[in-house]
């Protein structure tokens, strides 16, 4: 089994959309049952609060339902227990940097590094924004979550399921 984690910084915008696009496109790959997927926050001050109402109304639009996500902050133990931890953008990336313990063997890096024909190299926060924001984050982490399959299967992570 391998285990992806996603991280933001307040675990109620982007990470739990990317939980949630990643998630959907598993199940409907046939793969979800090979993958351990979760999402964490730098901060805690979420902590166990559903996400952005505006956040689940734009999954919701796309059939992902994010409802039953929950927030938490980013443990050490994450470290040890997740094969793939990764950041929203750059400052979540230097904050999971400098927190991450020695002898962690995860690969730590950024989620649109996965993307392909994205110029971008951060997920946009979009709290302080309008609907655009977020339906901007599901579109950038559709692109990164497919790509970050496809580099799953290639690697012999998770099974490719025959057609």
């Amino acid at each position: 089994m391998v285990s992806v984690l996603f991280v933001c910084l307040g675990n109620i915008c982007r990470s739990p959309t990317a939980e949630g696009v990643f998630r959907q496109l598993c199940e409907n790959q046939g793969v979800i049952s090979g993958l351990r997927i979760d999402s964490a926050g730098t901060a805690g001050w979420h902590e166990g609060k559903t996400p952005d109402g505006r956040a689940v109304a734009a999954a919701r639009q796309h059939g992902i339902d994010l409802t039953s996500l929950r927030a938490r902050q980013i443990s050490p133990s994450d470290f040890y227990s997740f094969d793939y931890i990764l950041a929203m953008d750059g400052d979540n990336l230097s904050e999971l940097q400098q927190c991450r313990p020695p002898d962690s063997t995860a690969d730590i890096r950024l989620f649109l590094s996965y993307a392909i024909q994205c110029e971008q190299t951060d997920v946009p926060d979009p709290y302080y924004g309008g609907d655009e924001g977020f339906e901007q984050v599901l579109e950038l982490t559709r692109n990164a979550s497919a790509c970050l399959l496809m580099h799953l299967i290639a690697r012999g992570q998770v099974a490719a399921v025959e057609p």
